[in-house]
């Protein structure tokens, strides 16, 4: 199933624009666990890489090392005597690459999982810097790509570097998780007969990870496979938490602290009440380990504009779709091999479809804008908490329209009763009221298949549903 790429477009466009440059260029690409990264710079150049090496897993500097040369024997040169370090080890690449240029062809090097290199002690980002800025830097045929899965590590090490490779990234390529429009690509490319419906749950369980995704077989219903997969004694996703955070973080278990933390939380926490919360001060260390959990796609920050919680104390929010279902649903070790086939239309895994579209439609603002056709207007987003109110997301824009967005999950045309639609008049007003708005408001509601029509329906400006949030962004 994974012989061919789906989707990746852009990113596609741009790995074959550097390689095609005419200058050096050193890129940087990063990205949680099984999102495709390897797989994407493989597929694109295929047999154009001049010298590919990958990282040891937990190896040491040995056994990295060993990777390095018996790398270079793949490629064609055979290596006598082990390098003493890693200077050696580039300078023995720097005389292999010479000889393979050509003044008409890229020169392409690909490094995959960059942190496994820099074991204790092992000097290998020195040594990698010096390799950039002593030659490979000058070779106006040279793309050399660099990838890692632990990306605070990436992000601290090589695209923030302070060292020999300070301000050397010429391009970083932050390779995100499938969008609900390349989900379905994916999936009908490989033969899925499910609807937009299905696709979406399979969505809310495991996210857009395009291996993930694989894992699932058009011939088993999506609630087969979940069980499958979660839920056997030997299920493939069942172990795949800890493993996530092991290889984000070299010291895990605080972020998964945070995780779960946030788990507990689902309109999210300031700084101060994760610091709480996990038993530690709302010092720089946390502000960076919540930044790390950002740059991984695992949690999002997002402004929030009331009286008491500032834009730049924003909220911190669980929003990977993987993790809030093992959370919600693997934690209690269930030993039914069929739980999922056999709870289906219970009030717990009801109440995580609705949580989990409301993330859906975080995840998909680009959708809600091109379908609310305000693409060409600016606009801004963020939650809004005031006395006894709260809107999650709202839609400010310059033309002084504001969209309240409200999300409900249904798989049947949503009845919104006379109650419901009092209660969103009523943070309507108290919006108005307390922010001192005199714009135009347009009641947005985002739901799987429509609202029912009735009295109250009828004053709901824009609909937008699942088919907009399947939209491809423009």
């Amino acid at each position: 199933m994974l012989n061919k790429i789906v989707g990746r477009e852009d990113e596609i466009k741009l790995l074959n624009k550097y390689a095609e440059s005419g200058r050096a260029e050193f890129v940087a690409i990063y990205g949680r666990r099984r999102v495709g990264k390897t797989f994407l710079v493989n597929q694109v150049f295929k047999d154009r890489l001049t010298f590919s090496m990958t990282g040891v897993m937990e190896g040491d500097k040995k056994a990295q090392i060993h990777a390095f040369t018996d790398a270079l024997d793949i490629y064609g040169q055979p290596v006598a005597k082990q390098p003493k370090d890693w200077f050696d080890a580039f300078q023995m690449l720097r005389h292999f690459l010479a000889k393979k240029m050509k003044k008409s062809k890229p020169c392409i090097v690909f490094i995959d999982e960059l942190p496994c290199f820099e074991t204790r002690k092992s000097d290998f980002v020195s040594a990698l810097g010096y390799f950039w800025n002593s030659w490979a830097s000058l070779q106006n045929n040279m793309l050399l790509i660099v990838c890692g899965s632990a990306t605070s590590w990436m992000m601290k090490n090589i695209i923030d570097n302070h060292g020999g490779l300070h301000d050397r990234i010429t391009h970083e390529m932050h390779l995100r998780e499938f969008n609900l429009h390349e989900t379905e690509e994916y999936l009908c490319e490989f033969g899925f007969p499910w609807d937009r419906i299905m696709i979406m749950q399979a969505y809310m369980t495991i996210g857009g990870i395009p291996y993930y995704l694989s894992l699932l077989d058009p011939s088993e219903s999506l609630a087969q496979n979940i069980d499958r997969l979660f839920f056997k004694a030997d299920g493939e996703m069942r172990r795949e938490f800890h493993r996530l955070y092991k290889t984000l973080f070299a010291s895990p278990e605080p972020y998964i602290a945070i995780v779960e933390a946030l788990f507990s939380k689902k309109k999210g926490m300031t700084r101060d009440e994760i610091a709480k919360s996990i038993g530690t001060n709302a010092n720089g260390r946390l502000t960076k380990m919540l930044q790390s959990l950002v740059d991984c796609d695992i949690v999002r920050f997002y402004n929030v504009k009331n009286k008491t919680v500032s834009t730049r104390n924003g909220l911190y929010q669980l929003l990977d779709f993987y993790s809030l279902f093992y959370l919600h649903f693997m934690k209690e070790r269930s030993t039914n091999e069929h739980f999922w086939t056999q709870g289906l239309n219970t009030s717990k895994i009801n109440t995580w479809m609705g949580l989990s579209f409301e993330r859906i439609c975080l995840t998909h603002i680009a959708q809600i804008k091109n379908a609310l056709s305000i693409n060409g207007i600016k606009s801004e987003y963020y939650s809004w908490r005031g006395e006894n109110a709260q809107i999650d997301l709202v839609i400010e824009r310059a033309d002084r329209m504001i969209n309240i967005c409200e999300a409900k999950y249904s798989e049947e045309p949503y009845l919104l009763e006379k109650d419901e639609y009092a209660k969103f008049k009523n943070r309507i007003a108290l919006f108005k009221k307390q922010t001192g708005f005199t714009g135009g408001i347009v009641p947005t509601f985002i739901t799987v298949s429509g609202l029912q029509r009735n009295s109250y329906s009828e004053h709901i400006v824009t609909q937008i549903t699942l088919d907009d949030l399947f939209g491809k962004s423009k």
